[in-house]
């Protein structure tokens, strides 16, 4: 049992990474500095006290023989038909959690989505995420955010008649003419972390659930990883040295 972990509360850091890519192929291994992109979330996730388990679910044995190497578990591979571009999140983490009770008997109490195209996260995150779904019984889930680059209340969308409509109505008021300091405070997700009961996976059949916490995050960590450009901004971040990472070990120094 991780040390620090809660008694009684089994939790499992889940870092889903399908070999497959059309923006970026082979993204998930592509280096960021010295490293595998995908090193950077285990690396993460071994850090966590609080984690017990750390498991990369992927359908590629490339993949998994590097996560192997740098720490995580590969205890399956994923079946393809759970590795198609447009596969949602929720049957993978279906997949790994129904595979773990009925070939391990292993039931854990708590699933962390920790995703590799996310791969710069500061000391503590992954912990802090975790006492933060603890702390309210009531939630679902908890998840990083941070504050909204452009405010969607001043957003529009296609009507398909050649105008554009408010993407988010407020009857009786026109929102999108209210001066920003007065709209309400929005935040856009990012791909750092999610902290899910596992009850609302295999009960509710969702990654959030309806009661849905914050995580806030320092901005300049929020990087996703989708094009070319993204991953030169995270080198970039690494030269600068500025930002407090957790890095991976290389697995000849474990």
């Amino acid at each position: 049992m991780a040390e620090g972990q809660e008694k009684g509360m089994r939790v499992l850091a889940l870092v889903p990474a399908r070999g497959g890519s059309k923006s970026m192929p082979r993204k998930n291994i592509q280096r960021l500095g010295d490293h595998p992109l995908i090193a950077y979330s285990i690396a993460a996730s071994l850090a966590a006290n609080k984690v017990e388990r750390v498991v990369v679910s992927t359908d590629d044995q490339e993949i998994g023989e590097i996560s192997r190497a740098f720490g995580a578990e590969v205890p399956f591979l994923r079946p393809h038909h759970l590795a198609e571009d447009d596969t949602p999140d929720l049957p993978v983490f279906q997949h790994a959690l129904e595979w773990f009770a009925e070939h391990e008997d292993y039931r854990p109490d708590i699933v962390l989505h920790v995703r590799p195209t996310s791969p710069l996260r500061p000391a503590g995150l992954l912990d802090r995420g975790i006492e933060i779904l603890l702390a309210e019984p009531r939630a679902d889930s908890a998840r990083a955010v941070v504050p909204s680059g452009e405010n969607p209340y001043k957003m529009w969308r296609p009507a398909g008649d050649g105008r554009i409509v408010p993407l988010l109505e407020s009857e009786g008021v026109e929102v999108y003419n209210m001066p920003r300091q007065l709209l309400p405070r929005t935040f856009w997700q990012t791909g750092h972390l999610d902290v899910i009961r596992v009850q609302t996976i295999l009960l509710k059949r969702s990654m959030t659930g309806t009661f849905v916490l914050p995580i806030a995050m320092d901005p300049d960590y929020a990087i996703d990883i989708d094009q070319p450009r993204d991953m030169e901004r995270a080198e970039r971040l690494l030269l600068e040295g500025r930002l407090p990472l957790i890095s991976p070990v290389m697995p000849s120094k474990r």
